[in-house]
């Protein structure tokens, strides 16, 4: 079974396979999404290095001159996606939207170098990368945390790559919905409603669009002019373990400045960190910076936390939360408490499993001596690809696949768990 599952996989990573690039899935994801190609070019590198070293590659061949590398690249024309490039207006050679996603690429550069075959290759890439991927972490600091805090602020839903989460429900209803005008949905012709953001939703998240287009995507004004900034763990643990995984690659190829400074970054993140842990919940939680106060919601951002170098006494209590999450689902670590009210198995990023998070979840534990814990996540992954195939997400509770099928993302997890764990199939 195990491979069989891993020749599935393979071929998923290879009938998205563009070239220099993959796309999530067929139809409903068209083109180039950035933390979709730096966690699928962890599958590649386990069969076929120099194509997962390209994949990143041409990510970051299309950073903004500020800094920041794009969630979106238009690489060609397809109407099958909204908003395309018509809409986001970034007047880029190639178009690219104008916001950011996770900046998991220097925790896949840094895990691509360190186990390559190729040691010559890979520190050639490395040495190309590196800048460009520190460059990019300096932008985070700069543009999105302009107080110095030491934390980002997710300046739209769409950054976190956690679209309709709950956690920004109530910031959400800031933004307004008026004068957006009308559109055509394309998502919902490629997968079921009931497993996608609501229509209301996506009125606000073009609102947000045309807000940052009218101000020419200056990353100098967007943070201040968005009435949406939330602070969110999971995404600022991503970014803290980049800093810290990219410090200590460069050291070790003799980038002293970027190892440096990224230590730094790193070391204040981690710091700053405590100020999202909430004893009530028993999980680090997001933070309203416009409204001034903590999001009072249980969901998987809190717990993605532990992808970052936290203390050891907070993985451990993170183990004790998902343990307790557990008790209300057959498969973990679901996008949302099962016992809360707004829960929702089927929809998006309000209940369902996603294999990437789970991955790094267990990463992060494993590291921080919880493997019981990071075994057990291994192990639901792979049940749930057993039961209902290679789905974008899955239902916690009947593992139903919902979202698009035959998706890279989760093919390359597979791969990753696999080729670097014991776990039984």
């Amino acid at each position: 079974m195990k491979d069989e599952l891993i020749q599935h996989a393979r071929q998923v990573l290879s009938d998205n396979d563009r070239g220099t690039y993959t796309v999530p899935t067929h139809g409903l994801y068209p083109f180039q999404w950035n933390w979709d190609s730096a966690l699928s070019a962890l599958g590649f590198a386990h069969f076929d290095e120099p194509r997962a070293w390209t994949e990143i590659e041409t990510l970051m061949a299309h950073q903004w001159d500020d800094g920041m590398v794009p969630h979106i690249i238009f690489h060609q024309l397809d109407d099958g996606y909204f908003p395309g490039p018509e809409v986001w207006g970034t007047n880029r050679p190639v178009p690219t939207s104008g916001i950011t996603q996770p900046p998991v690429a220097g925790f896949a550069v840094r895990r691509i170098h360190d186990r390559a075959f190729d040691k010559a290759l890979a520190e050639r890439h490395a040495r190309e990368l590196l800048p460009k991927i520190h460059e990019w972490h300096q932008w985070f600091y700069r543009c999105r945390d302009p107080q110095g805090t030491g934390l980002v602020a997710l300046l739209h839903p769409w950054e976190s790559g956690r679209d309709n989460s709950v956690d920004w429900d109530e910031a959400f209803e800031r933004v307004p919905s008026e004068g957006v005008g009308s559109f055509t949905r394309r998502d919902t012709t490629h997968a079921n409603p009931a497993h996608r953001p609501t229509n209301e939703q996506y009125k606000r998240y073009i609102w947000l669009v045309q807000k940052f287009r009218s101000l020419g995507w200056d990353n100098t004004l967007l943070h201040d002019a968005s009435p949406f900034q939330v602070v969110d763990p999971g995404f600022n643990a991503i970014l803290i373990r980049s800093c810290k995984d990219v410090a200590d690659l460069a050291g070790r190829l003799g980038l002293t400045e970027i190892a440096t400074q990224s230590r730094a970054m790193a070391e204040k993140g981690i710091t700053a960190m405590e100020s999202l842990w909430s004893d009530t919940l028993g999980q680090y939680q997001c933070y309203d910076r416009a409204a001034g106060n903590p999001v009072d919601s249980a969901s998987i951002g809190g717990i993605l936390a532990a992808f970052a170098p936290i203390p050891k006494a907070r993985a451990a209590a993170l183990t004790d939360r998902i343990e307790t999450l557990a008790k209300a689902c057959n498969y973990l670590v679901p996008s949302h408490d099962p016992t809360a009210p707004e829960f929702d198995g089927l929809r998006y990023w309000r209940g369902p499993v996603w294999l990437i998070v789970n991955y790094m979840i267990a990463d992060g534990l494993e590291r921080a001596g919880q493997s019981h814990m990071a075994d057990r996540i291994r192990a639901d992954s792979v049940q749930l690809i057993e039961r209902s195939g290679f789905a974008e997400y899955h239902d916690p509770i009947t593992a139903e696949p919902c979202g698009g099928a035959h998706f890279t993302w989760t093919a390359a997890m597979v791969i990753e768990i696999f080729s670097t764990c014991e776990v039984a199939a």
